[in-house]
Order: structure tokens, then C-alpha cells, then sequence
């Protein structure tokens, strides 16, 4: 059995979900991978989170440098969140000869042809499912499942808080500013829920997803978005009465003179596949020349979703498999063209 040691950047609430999906499938992740995933260090600053979650002792450190020194620690997991000192980590940690992983979408939409030209310097990978789709392995989809096609569309709801927010507003009839104010009370919305609702971070992951799908230069600042905050109950009142349900859609089409990249509350037919995903859960529409349509769904947030996706690419730098990929992804550092 092969042991792989792990340093951990970041111990929220996605981290948190980390350490304990790393405890609890210890043995399965061992018995199908053949790998055992020793999690050597956590740098977390706060303390209190010290106390609160179950690690080996001497585990936590509040020094990356830690990370950075340790030749026996050979993937960091970055999950600071931001475009500034997450940055500076990660450029860090391939310098220091680490792989990363991380779910940051943000970092990787704003920064990303620099943090992939930074790994492809140092012979280190960046691996990201986490980024977009929380569980939902549609990063791998693009990238290797549907590889042979050409894409030609993807349509998602991306975004758990305003697609919790759309379901239950429409479903209740109930004002906007109320389902917010319920969204922060269950944890759904942050305090300040600007990032979600304004699309802000559907723009986010719409990056991703279109680099990937259309092997293209993606420039954020090229994506039309509009969110949710001018949504009311007689939008959807007047949506439900002609056959369709409002969602916040990422869209991304392939159309004669280039990419349409967009992002914004879109009427959709009650019987498209779409309309039926509420609450805070994900699904991604992929049409690709050869497959047709595609569908991707389950949880776009949470620890434990999260978790899954950010081992999965653990086990697969660990194994050798995203290094292998990793020299071929061009996207998110230079475009390649329509």
C-alpha cells in the first residue's frame, strides 16, 4: 500500500468536510485506489477551529511553511477561497514542489492562465472538479468522457443559493427579500449574498466550464451577467402560467461568429429536464455533436459533496493521472482556437 502524504490550506466548513471524509472512507479510498492518504498537516489560522475538529495531534499549524518544507507532504489542498492570498498560496506550494488541489473557482476564472503557466514551470498539476458542481464530476466529463466530441452548448444552474431562493420563492409565493433572509438563516446565503446573487460567481464557474468545453480564451470581463435581485413573485406567477419555470442559467453556445458566454434568470419549459432541479442542488445541460444531450446533477455545494470531489482529485494526482493529463490542458492558459 502506497502512502501519500497530504497538507490541508484552509479548515472551513469545505475543509472540515475533507478531514472527515478522509477519516470515515480511509478504507475504501485504499481498497479501490490502492493508496493510503495520510493527511500530515492543516495550516488553519484560526485556533478555534483547532479544537473543533478531529485530526491526529501535532496535525494542525498555523505556518505554511510547514507545508512548503515537508518533502513527505506531496499535495496541498488549497481551500482559502479568494483571488489574493489564495494566489500567492498556491504559486507557493508549486514552487515548493507540491501539487495542488483546489475548489477555488474564483482564483482559476481571475488568475488562471498565470497559476497554470506558474504549475507548468515548477512540473507540478492544478486539478480543480471541486471548482464547479460541487460532487458532480463534470470537469472530468469535458475533459475525458466527451472528449471525442465537438461541444456546442452547455446551460447550467450553478449556483445553489439563487437557485434555492428561484425554487422557493415560486414555489410558496413568496417575496424575495424573505427567502433570502431564510437562505442566510439555513446557511444556504453568506451574510452579504452579493457573490451569489448578482452571478458573480456562476460567472465564475461559466469560465471554467466554457475554457474546458470549447478549448477557448475565456476572458471574465467578456460574460453578460445579470442576477436575481430584480426577480419577483408575479415574474414567476406570470412563468408558471405559461409552462415555465425562471432559473439562473450559465450559458455557454457555439454560434457562427464565436462564443456566446452569458449569465442570467432565463424563462425554461417546466419540461425541460432543468426545470424540475430546486433547492440548492446543481445540474449541468451538455450538447455535444456525437452524444447529444447530456445531463449532470446532484449537490453543487455543501462539505460532504465538496469533499468528494476535491479527493477524487487527490487520488488522481496521487496516481499519477492528472500529472499525465495535466501538459494537455491548455485551456485556462492559452486559447486553442474555435
Amino acid at each position: 500500500m502506497t502512502s501519500v502524504g497530504v497538507g490541508l490550506i484552509g479548515c472551513g466548513t469545505v475543509g472540515t468536510g475533507v478531514v472527515e471524509l478522509l477519516a470515515t472512507n480511509a478504507e475504501t479510498i485504499a481498497r479501490k485506489s490502492g493508496l493510503r492518504l495520510e493527511l500530515r498537516h492543516i495550516c488553519e489560522k484560526n485556533r478555534a477551529v483547532w479544537d473543533r475538529v478531529k485530526a491526529s495531534p501535532g496535525t494542525f499549524t498555523d505556518d505554511l511553511d510547514v507545508i512548503l518544507r515537508d518533502p513527505g507532504t506531496t499535495i496541498a489542498i488549497e481551500l482559502v477561497g479568494g483571488t489574493t492570498v489564495a494566489g500567492e498560496i498556491v504559486r507557493k506550494c508549486l514552487a515548493a514542489g507540491k501539487d495542488v488541489v483546489t475548489a477555488n473557482k474564483a482564483l482559476l476564472a481571475v488568475r488562471g492562465r498565470e497559476i497554470f503557466s506558474a504549475a507548468r514551470a515548477a512540473g507540478r498539476c492544478v486539478s480543480f472538479e471541486a471548482s464547479v458542481g460541487g460532487g458532480i464530476p463534470v470537469i472530468a466529463a469535458l475533459r475525458e468522457g466527451l472528449i471525442a466530441n465537438r461541444i456546442d452548448a452547455v446551460f447550467g444552474i450553478v449556483n445553489g443559493t439563487c437557485n434555492y431562493i428561484l425554487s422557493e420563492m415560486a414555489a410558496r409565493d413568496r417575496a424575495y427579500a424573505d427567502v433570502l433572509a431564510d437562505a442566510q438563516r439555513l446557511g444556504y446565503a453568506e451574510p452579504d449574498p452579493s457573490f451569489d446573487v448578482k452571478g458573480t460567481d456562476t460567472a465564475h464557474k461559466l469560465a471554467i466550464l466554457a475554457a474546458i468545453a470549447f478549448q477557448a480564451d475565456i476572458d471574465l470581463g467578456s460574460i453578460a451577467v445579470e442576477g436575481i435581485e430584480a426577480i419577483d413573485r408575479m415574474d414567476l406567477r406570470a412563468a408558471r402560467e405559461l409552462g415555465y419555470v425562471c432559473k439562473l442559467l450559465a450559458i455557454g453556445e457555439r454560434e457562427d461568429d464565436g462564443l456566446s458566454l452569458r449569465v442570467h434568470p432565463a424563462f425554461i419549459p417546466q419540461a425541460h429536464p432543468l426545470a424540475g432541479v430546486s433547492g440548492p442542488f446543481n445540474a449541468i445541460s451538455i450538447y455535444g455533436n456525437a452524444v447529444g444531450h447530456t445531463l449532470f446533477y446532484g449537490r453543487g455545494a455543501g462539505p460532504k459533496p465538496t469533499a468528494s470531489a476535491i479527493l477524487a482529485d487527490v487520488i488522481a494526482v496521487a496516481t499519477g493521472n492528472a500529472r499525465r493529463v495535466f501538459p494537455r490542458l491548455d485551456t485556462l492558459l492559452k486559447g486553442r482556437g474555435l
